[in-house]
C-alpha cells in the first residue's frame, strides 16, 4: 500500500513562492493501476517524485508498505556521461542483483550491442529511450512509477514493451503520469486528476478521462 497525507509541494523562485500541490491525498494498494492525469505542469512529476522518494514534500507524508521503483521516464533513468554499462552496473551495485544476468536482459531487451559500451550521451533519442525502458524493467518491484510512456521503435519493440510492463508484470502495482489515453483506457482502472494543484480522485477511468480533455 502507498499512502499519501495532505501533500503539499512549493517551490520557490526569485523570491516568488509557487505551490504546485495543494493538500492532496490518495492510496494505492497492491495490484492496482492508477492514472495521473492532468496538463503540462499541473505536478504530475512532481507528484511521482514525490511518492518515489526523489522529491521530498514541503509537508504531508507518503507511507509505503511495498517497493517501490524510480519513477521511469522511458526518455532517461540513467547518468548520461556514463556508458550503457557502466549504468547498468551501478544498478546491479545499489539493488545487489547480479551483473551479468542483468546484463543478459539488457542486451536481448535493448538490441544496442556493441552501443552499450558508449556513453549514454551519444546515444539518439531513440537508443536513450530502449536503454531507459531496459534499465527500468532489469529489476522487479512491488509497484512502478511512471513518468509517461513512450514507446519508440518498430512495432516488434513496441510489443515487447507492452509485453515487459502490462502483461508480465500484470500483478503490479501502477501509478501512470501519461498524456497517451490509450494507455490509460487500456491499463488503469483507477484515475486523479490534478488541476489547480488538487486531486480529483475517480473510480471510472472514462469519467477521469473526460474530465482531463475538459481541462
Amino acid at each position: 500500500m502507498i499512502a499519501a497525507k495532505d501533500i503539499v509541494k512549493e517551490y520557490h523562485v526569485a523570491g516568488i513562492r509557487r505551490r504546485v500541490l495543494k493538500d492532496v491525498s490518495f492510496t494505492l494498494a497492491r495490484g492496482e493501476k492508477l492514472a495521473v492525469l492532468g496538463r503540462n505542469g499541473a505536478g504530475k512529476s512532481t507528484l511521482i517524485k514525490i511518492v518515489g522518494g526523489v522529491e521530498l514534500p514541503t509537508s504531508g507524508t507518503v507511507e509505503r508498505s511495498m517497493s517501490l521503483s524510480w519513477p521511469l521516464a522511458f526518455g532517461g533513468a540513467f547518468q548520461g556521461s556514463l556508458t550503457g554499462l557502466d549504468n547498468l552496473r551501478f544498478i546491479a551495485r545499489i539493488y545487489e542483483r547480479d551483473y551479468q544476468t542483468m546484463r543478459d536482459f539488457v542486451d536481448d531487451f535493448a538490441e544496442l550491442g556493441s552501443q552499450l559500451a558508449h556513453p549514454v550521451k551519444t546515444y539518439s533519442s531513440g537508443m536513450r529511450a530502449r536503454l531507459g525502458f531496459a534499465l527500468s524493467l532489469v529489476i522487479e518491484f512491488d509497484c512502478y512509477l511512471i513518468d509517461e510512456v513512450i514507446l519508440v521503435g518498430d512495432a516488434r519493440f513496441h510489443r515487447r514493451c507492452q509485453e515487459e510492463l502490462f502483461e508480465k508484470r500484470c500483478d503490479r502495482a501502477l501509478m501512470i503520469a501519461s498524456h497517451d489515453m490509450t494507455t490509460i483506457r487500456g491499463v488503469c482502472n483507477r484515475a486523479i486528476v490534478i488541476t489547480g494543484g488538487q486531486v480529483e480522485a475517480y473510480q471510472d477511468v472514462e469519467a477521469a478521462v473526460a474530465r482531463y480533455e475538459s481541462l
